[in-house]
């Protein structure tokens, strides 16, 4: 698929999904982004926002099969990844799919699990497989997970770890829609026989794969390497930061910039897609020290901090 195709597919897809979702149009390219960089997105909102019926609606949309896990503190590892089952009638053992095995999940509550359920999860974001019993097991393509936490309720919560909060291309908010957004929400309960908005399938598991093929076409100037580099390794310099962002970080970053320029229709990368991007792709990656913590400082203040800091290169664009 080139670019002019890729492009307009996304938009149908942020239609289709706009139809059943209140949200900002940021939001939703951004949730493709992490699709197109072949990444996962962490949501993290109070409840009622809708994250679950986005997570629902970006499935049908991409004609993907779908699947939600519910996070609990008593959900094992074996409950989302599947077992081994004893076949009696044989003396055999078969291996039983979890739910992880769909093209996108919905991690729902993911800091509710305990931290082995949590890292259940780390082979199939980074991998794309699972290991039942020493038996690898591959999981459906394309594999894309939406997980949700709650901010604001830490009482029977396990804070994710670094390492899986790497795993995550993008973390972002849905956030309150606004005033007009939310009369139309209640426009949408009045009406009894259409409390459940429908989401028509744009595109289908081919044209997906085909779709995420995109990015790889799109044109990054050395300079902008450069620039990339400098803004990671400005993090790890930042007093205010423990540990700054890994090198798997730069690489996402470099991977949802070149999504977002598919997602605007240029096969091109400008810094404004680092700089607008940089935010919801690096900031969850910091650790930050104790007294930043005591302090509350906010992690994409850091980013935009860096960014502010951090020369911005003069970049031709290329002919089209």
């Amino acid at each position: 698929m080139d670019i002019p195709d890729a492009t307009a597919a996304c938009r149908a897809v942020t239609d289709a999904i706009g139809t059943a979702v209140i949200a900002e149009q940021q939001f939703l390219d951004r949730l493709l982004i992490g699709l197109l960089a072949r990444g996962h997105v962490l949501l993290e909102d109070v409840p009622g926002t809708g994250k679950t019926l986005t997570a629902r609606s970006v499935a049908t949309a991409l004609g993907l099969d779908f699947s939600r896990i519910q996070f609990t503190p008593d959900l094992l590892p074996s409950d989302v990844t599947g077992t081994n089952m004893y076949d009696e009638s044989d003396g055999t053992f078969s291996f039983s799919q979890g739910p992880i095995f769909a093209n996108v999940i919905l991690a729902d509550e993911i800091n509710r699990a305990p931290p082995k359920t949590q890292a259940a999860l780390l082979e199939a974001m980074e991998e794309g497989q699972v290991t039942v019993d020493g038996e690898t097991h591959m999981l459906p393509t394309p594999f894309f997970v939406i997980a949700t936490q709650n901010p604001v309720e830490s009482a029977g919560a396990f804070e994710l770890p670094e390492a899986q909060l790497d795993r995550f291309a993008i973390k972002s908010s849905i956030g309150y829609p606004d005033e007009s957004g939310e009369v139309e929400l209640l426009k949408r309960r009045a009406g009894r026989a259409n409390r459940s908005p429908s989401v028509e399938s744009v595109l289908d598991r081919d044209a997906v794969l085909s779709l995420r093929e995109a990015p790889e076409s799109v044109l990054v100037d050395a300079d902008l390497l450069s620039y990339m580099v400098s803004i990671t390794r400005e993090t790890r310099a930042d007093r205010r930061v423990s540990v700054g962002v890994s090198p798997r970080g730069t690489q996402r970053l470099f991977e949802t910039a070149r999504a977002r320029a598919v997602v605007s229709g240029r096969s091109f990368v400008t810094p404004d897609d680092i700089k607008t991007i940089a935010p919801v792709v690096l900031a969850h990656r910091l650790v930050l020290t104790p007294d930043a913590l005591v302090n509350d400082v906010n992690r994409a203040q850091i980013i935009r901090d860096v960014l502010d800091s951090v020369p911005v290169p003069t970049v031709e664009q290329p002919s089209m």
